[in-house]
């Protein structure tokens, strides 16, 4: 500690740190470098405006789903660090080509590089976790490259390794693999979207259709991912053959009801009984389809709540399809009127009410049945039809009743209610007895 305390010892620490800047630093080379630096931001401030303007543009375009939307949007900030970032490679490749030092450039390329990772993936990745882990490697990997350190690194990962005959899986392997997959796994998700999207737009395929060519495009671009990410590795394909008996005695004990909704979920897009928007009932749940997945058929109901039923139920038991061949519904609403009430009139009534709500189709025409002569009134039947049962069958229902209820008081039309008539018997005598003023007979005579 004392000889950092004496100045001839500090005189000499300065003297070696200035002599270093001047071998290291006040050169010639880095000054070019760091004029090299300036003038790739400067001309990254000029172009970027423009292009940030372009993708507003396209983010802003109507055909667009919403998750490219706010994809897009998320860009326009990006685009001066990866104007700058494309310039920086390109006089760094220009450097090497001309034998040039470009240390100095390539510093900035990969605090730039880590920089543009650690700001997409905080506008991309909706998971705070994720992006933070992301920050970080991406942080570690310019540190490592700004001291040297990276290709050390990298070579003490790949000589972590184990072999299992002619497979070799080293750290640095499975490291790269998993970064591919989890790359390739996002980027086909993304991919997928935009195919279901475009999918939507086609009139000329049904509904159905378009859930099972969405689901095989996500399917095979998963599974293109998860080959690139097993060929990174290292591992041949057809090593995974062995693994097919296993996996078929999997599915035959423990996956049978998961294989057969897969494949319920197949034949139910093939056979196009069921498809998104059809208003279905099963058991007793009454809803339309929102969403064919997989494994289930999400059913909403009228009260928001979201059922989410198998695929072998809908093929095994019995389903109500209220839409399948097309939309329309006839729905029976009883109505009773007393016996001393005019019955055509209330017929008229029951018919003028239906036409007056908006729901109800004027082809078929409403009509109204006299049904049966009950006990306590006569027995009308007003039938009308609708070919909006997704938007609900009780409320119709409701509007049309409540209707004839307002026409049948306006036009002295009477609701009957139940009448009963009460007989009483009994197995014991009754003694009845009359009490009251003096009587005469016909005599004359006082009897009392």
């Amino acid at each position: 500690m004392d000889k950092y305390l004496d100045p001839a010892e500090l005189q000499r620490i300065a003297l070696e740190w200035w002599q270093w800047i001047l071998d290291h630093v006040l050169l010639w080379s880095t000054a070019l470098q760091a004029l090299t630096v300036v003038a790739a931001f400067v001309l990254a401030r000029i172009i970027s405006p423009f292009i940030a303007r372009q993708i507003e543009k396209l983010a802003n375009h109507s055909r667009n789903p919403g998750f490219v939307k706010s994809l897009l949007r998320s860009l326009p900030p990006l685009c001066l660090p990866v104007v700058w970032l494309l310039l920086q490679w390109f006089s760094v490749f220009a450097a090497e080509g001309a034998g040039w030092p470009n240390r100095l450039i390539e510093s900035v390329v990969s605090l730039l590089t880590a920089w543009v990772v650690i700001r997409f993936a905080s506008s991309v990745i909706r998971n705070p976790a994720w992006a933070r882990s992301l920050a970080v490697i991406a942080w570690t990997v310019a540190a490592l490259n700004l001291l040297g350190l990276l290709d050390p690194t990298l070579a003490t990962l790949d000589s972590m390794a184990f072999s299992m005959g002619d497979i070799r899986l080293s750290a640095l392997g499975v490291l790269k693999s998993l970064a591919v997959l989890l790359m390739m796994l996002w980027i086909a998700g993304f991919i997928s979207r935009i195919a279901e999207h475009r999918l939507e737009s086609v009139k000329t395929v049904s509904p159905s259709a378009k859930v099972l060519l969405g689901k095989l495009i996500k399917v095979l671009l998963v599974a293109v991912a998860v080959i690139t990410a097993l060929e990174i590795i290292g591992i041949d394909l057809t090593a995974l053959a062995v693994f097919g008996g296993a996996i078929g005695l999997g599915i035959g004990f423990g996956l049978q009801k998961v294989f057969s909704n897969l494949m319920s979920g197949v034949i139910l897009l093939l056979d196009k009984s069921v498809k998104p928007g059809d208003v279905i009932a099963i058991d007793e749940t009454f809803g339309w389809i929102n969403r064919l997945s997989a494994r289930y058929v999400s059913v909403i109901t009228r009260d928001g709540t979201e059922h989410l039923i198998p695929n072998e139920d809908l093929i095994s038991q019995r389903v109500e399809n209220w839409s399948y061949s097309d939309s329309l519904i006839r729905l029976k609403l009883p109505i009773g009127v007393a016996y001393d009430s005019d019955v055509p009139k209330a017929m008229e009534l029951a018919v003028e009410a239906a036409k007056q709500v908006e729901r109800v189709l004027d082809n078929p025409q409403p009509v109204c049945r006299l049904m049966n002569f009950g006990s306590d009134a006569v027995e009308l039947e007003l039938r009308i039809w609708i070919d909006d049962p997704q938007r609900g069958v009780a409320n119709v229902q409701s509007d049309v009743l409540l209707l004839v209820w307002n026409l049948y008081h306006e036009n002295d039309i009477v609701f009957p209610f139940s009448q009963h008539d009460l007989h009483l018997r009994s197995s014991v005598p009754l003694d009845v007895r009359l009490s009251g003023g003096d009587t005469a007979n016909d005599d004359g005579k006082d009897n009392s």
